[in-house]
């Protein structure tokens, strides 16, 4: 890191909770790419992914997994990482 960026670093640490929650959205939008920034873009893409989801359900080709199995395997995941 450099000395101007430990800088900005430092200060931003002095912000309020609220304050480093705002910054860390704004940086975090400022990597993402222009079509990630389109809510339209993104409603469509879940859209296209949500049908290609259930074109496989009603194929057969993919069967699902149980909401209790796939919570344990969440819970799990969060407490061994």
């Amino acid at each position: 890191m450099t000395d101007h960026t430990q800088s900005l670093l430092r200060e931003a640490l002095s912000l309020s909770e609220q304050e480093r929650a705002d910054l860390v959205a704004e940086l975090l939008v400022s990597l993402e790419g222009p079509a990630d920034r389109d809510g339209a873009a993104v409603e469509r893409a879940w859209g296209d992914e949500l049908e290609r989801r259930a074109r496989r359900v009603l194929a057969g080709a993919s069967h699902g997994e149980a909401w209790t199995h796939l919570r344990d395997r969440v819970r799990g995941a969060l407490t061994d990482g």
